[in-house]
């Protein structure tokens, strides 16, 4: 019985390269190609495929979008082969699910070994399903019970990072797309919406002071009377960032009174 799969990559190139060299494999069979998250969520629905060679980085729904775009509509998963040009660290985390990985671009001996692997899986491996939330769960590391610092997955100079919460000044929003900022380096990050980032964060430690920002009220350094009994919040980025404090937030008051504690203790 063959392996149905479908390949998804933003790059033409790349998908006829994985193309031809997945037709040497006689046990399987591509039922379809996808050139953006939305279309291989699409396809997946619509096709059901056992296999996805799926690209970790894609405009738009990214390869970790198109994973929780499938979960959130409780689809049935297939199993997945990332394509990716990350480093080891990254490689690691699909690593120690039982996923495979593929490293841009594919070469044969490392095609066969993922397909023996695929194949042990689908014979001996638990549902996709539960695997794949687990990779989800790792990757954006969702608040943990043990209270320690999480991770968030940022993209920035084309290349993916795990980033510990604490080291986050603030995020943004700006055309739909959220904007993570550090202390080294600026990214964007995988959630879909403030909130949902929020979500997934110590709410004692980040504070929505605007609809456009998300703050760590640790990163606060100095804050700034404004106009109108309104103030700015500088934060303790290279830019020195200055944020507004929305009115209308019912924690803002909350968050200034607890600022200026923090700079009164310094």
């Amino acid at each position: 019985m063959k392996i149905t799969a479908l390949i998804v990559d933003d790059e033409e190139p790349a998908r006829d390269e994985l193309a031809f060299l997945l037709k040497s494999f006689p046990d399987v069979e591509i039922v379809g190609r996808a050139k953006n998250g939305l279309e291989a969520v699409s396809l997946i629905r619509e096709l059901n495929p056992q296999l996805v060679f799926l690209d970790v980085q894609m405009p738009g729904l990214d390869g970790f979008g198109v994973i929780k775009r499938l979960l959130e509509k409780k689809v049935r998963l297939p199993f997945f082969v990332f394509a990716t040009a990350y480093d080891n660290y990254a490689v690691q985390a699909f690593d120690v699910n039982a996923l495979d990985y593929l490293l841009k671009p594919v070469a044969r001996p490392r095609l066969d070994k993922a397909m023996g692997r695929v194949r042990l899986m689908m014979e001996t491996a638990a549902p996709a399903h539960e695997k794949l939330e687990r990779l989800v769960q790792m990757v954006e590391e969702r608040p943990s019970q043990s209270g320690k610092a999480n991770k968030l997955l940022v993209k920035s100079g084309g290349r993916l990072y795990l980033v510990d919460s604490d080291d986050v000044i603030y995020a943004s929003i700006e055309d739909g797309v959220i904007s993570i900022v550090t202390r080294d380096f600026e990214g964007q990050s995988n959630f879909r919406t403030v909130e949902e980032l929020q979500s997934n964060l110590d709410p004692n430690t980040f504070w929505r002071v605007h609809r456009s920002y998300l703050i760590n009220i640790n990163r606060i350094k100095e804050v700034v009377p404004w106009f109108k009994s309104t103030y700015q919040l500088k934060m303790d980025d290279r830019k020195q960032t200055e944020i507004p404090v929305s009115r209308a937030q019912t924690i803002c008051s909350a968050c200034v009174a607890n600022a200026k504690l923090m700079l009164a203790a310094v």
